[in-house]
């Protein structure tokens, strides 16, 4: 081997060395961030739940400080469901101990037990000092009952009580509150299709979940429950209309949340129905997701704040409330608003696009849109407008999908569940083989 050989080879080692220190210290950087967005995450949900009852607020102010004295102090059980969730990885990773974290679940399953409900299912919003039905003590909208949201609740608390299984007194309390719900009662007349909801001076809400949208983990909920369970086939009852936009093809044209909620805690990858359909819904979200920045990079002639690593609209805060907007295909009045939960929920599915967006968000926009609880709820790019609230929710799905990505925690400890595990049987959700 002559000298000029020789130094070649030493450099394309020396090349490959420097590529492969280059290519940990990025992945160390990534973890980095998304070790630093999860714990501010998890201070939200225990800064903003009620230490008597771990019931977890809808919404606080991004800073941390209190809301104005004349609302009315309301915890979402949705986001109390997802705190719950959190509170498992939280425990895992050493952020809480584990019999600190076992003491706040407990907290909250007997706050549960006794909050304000029927036939097993809590209203929307409970007071998170009380557990009453949020608005009964006058004031503001009374709270309907909601369906999916009482899904989210329970997908929280099954996690907690597979988390927690070496419990008794967890594993017990958590199936307790799961079998009392009487699931074919909020099922609609002659149907198999779940109502959006129910409320005692109304009767049931005449919105049904008949389409592919955030609700699949409820049907399995039902079709799985020992006590009060549902016939499979109303896994196969909602309508699967096909959403096209340039060369994406996939089901579904709500929001992009819709394609993430229930996906924070069931474990679709893999799986595809074998009941006609051979839909994979994990690709199916990989697809929305997809679509989704394409959809924003489009409006970028008209939004210039849309960018290859900014993008994302889901339903959120805005300076005009709250508001449902999104697509494909294109729904609400759309201004140029970013919202970070959206690529945030979608890291499980498309970290390749998501990972980089809400690095640049917080690079670029600094404190301005990242705070003590992590990213705004919205802000936009162009105007300069931020939120100064954080809502629950998008923390929250955010949390969840970025620790399935690390570890596929949440997933995990919720499949594991023998009540899910007998309902992917029965709605015939299966691997390949």
């Amino acid at each position: 081997m002559d000298r000029r050989e020789f130094l070649r080879l030493i450099g394309v080692g020396a090349a490959a060395t420097c590529a492969g220190v280059r290519g940990a210290a990025a992945a160390t950087a990534e973890d980095e961030f998304l070790d630093d967005l999860q714990r501010r995450g998890f201070r939200y949900f225990t800064e903003q739940s009620d230490p008597a009852t771990g019931l977890v607020r809808e919404a606080s102010r991004a800073d941390g400080a209190p809301m104005p004295p004349n609302i009315e102090p309301n915890a979402s059980v949705a986001v109390t469901g997802m705190a719950l969730a959190a509170l498992c990885a939280a425990a895992e990773r050493g952020w809480i101990d584990r019999p600190a974290a076992k003491s706040r679940a407990m907290t909250t399953l007997r706050a549960l037990d006794r909050a304000a409900h029927e036939r097993g299912w809590w209203y929307h919003w409970l007071n998170v000092s009380t557990g009453a039905r949020y608005g009964a003590a006058g004031g503001g909208g009374i709270s309907e009952i909601s369906s999916v949201d009482c899904a989210f609740l329970l997908a929280g608390v099954l996690t907690v009580r597979e988390y927690f299984r070496d419990d008794a007194a967890v594993a017990g309390a958590a199936t307790a509150l799961y079998e009392r719900v009487d699931f074919p009662w909020m099922l609609a007349p002659n149907s198999l299709l779940f109502s959006h909801g129910w409320a005692p001076e109304s009767g049931f809400l005449s919105s049904r979940w008949d389409e592919y949208a955030e609700e699949t983990v409820l049907p399995l909920l039902a079709i799985g429950s020992r006590t009060h369970p549902v016939a499979p086939a109303a896994w196969y009852a909602w309508s699967r209309a096909q959403n096209h936009y340039g060369s994406f093809h996939f089901v579904g044209e709500d929001p992009l949340f819709t394609f993430q909620y229930s996906h924070a805690f069931v474990d679709y990858r893999g799986r595809a129905e074998h009941g006609g359909t051979g839909i994979d819904w994990f690709r199916n979200s990989q697809v929305a997701t997809r679509a989704h920045r394409q959809f924003c990079l489009d409006l970028a002639r008209q939004f210039p704040g849309y960018q290859p690593d900014i993008w994302g609209i889901t339903t959120s805060l805005s300076p005009h409330g709250y508001v449902s907007w999104g697509g494909p295909p294109r729904t609400g009045g759309i201004d140029g608003t970013v919202v970070p939960s959206a690529p945030g929920g979608s890291l499980m599915f498309c970290p390749d696009l998501c990972r980089p967006a809400l690095r640049a968000m917080q690079s670029r926009f600094g404190p301005k849109i990242y705070g003590r609880y992590g990213f705004a709820d919205a802000f936009n790019p162009t105007t300069g407008w931020v939120s100064e609230n954080v809502l629950g929710l998008d923390l929250g799905i955010t949390f969840l999908a970025a620790e399935n990505l690390r570890t596929g925690n949440i997933w995990r400890w919720f499949m594991a569940a023998p009540e899910i595990q007998r309902a992917m049987r029965l709605a015939k959700l299966g691997r390949p083989g």
